[in-house]
């Protein structure tokens, strides 16, 4: 079988560019999918060993359950909080004694956040920015806020419930 020139036609210009964009938005979504970078960041002004937390009020079960403690009270700095990557949850102390605790799946695209500070609990993909105490959006842009989920509180261990 002979083939002419005529069989072969040069992509157009515009099929270049489309495919070329396509490429770098995959590139950009695959990124934004990962996990950044996967330490966490323990800020505040201080750790408190106080035993009389009370978890999350508002709080949905996340059904990921622990026979084991998540963390001690004391590992969770007052105005601030801790990243637990592999729990999928960030548990923050926005005042002496009260705990919270919300996935730590950004609700901007799905990133984990990765550090907790200044009040607030932070994404490194696009800057979305949560509030410790009822994980609201503080800075977009992210435009949901992050779930709650339910811990439990006793004497100084954290436990998901």
């Amino acid at each position: 079988m002979s083939l002419s020139h005529e069989s072969f036609t040069s992509p157009s210009r515009r099929a270049v560019v489309t495919a070329a964009g396509a490429a770098g938005l995959a590139a950009t979504l695959a990124a934004c999918g990962g996990s950044g970078d996967p330490g966490s960041d323990a800020s505040g002004s201080g750790a408190s060993d106080s035993g009389t937390a009370s978890g999350s009020g508002s709080a949905k079960g996340s059904g990921k359950g622990s026979a084991s403690p998540l963390a001690k009270t004391s590992d969770i700095p007052e105005g601030g909080g801790k990243v637990f990557k592999e729990q999928q949850v960030v548990v923050t102390q926005p005042t002496k004694g009260d705990f919270k605790a919300f996935t730590s799946t950004c609700t901007h695209q799905g990133c984990t956040v990765a550090s907790v500070s200044g009040g607030t609990i932070n994404c490194p993909c696009h800057g979305s920015k949560f509030s410790i105490e009822d994980g609201s959006v503080k800075h977009p842009p992210a435009m949901s806020p992050l779930e709650s989920m339910k811990i439990e509180v006793s004497g100084d261990e954290i436990k998901l419930s």
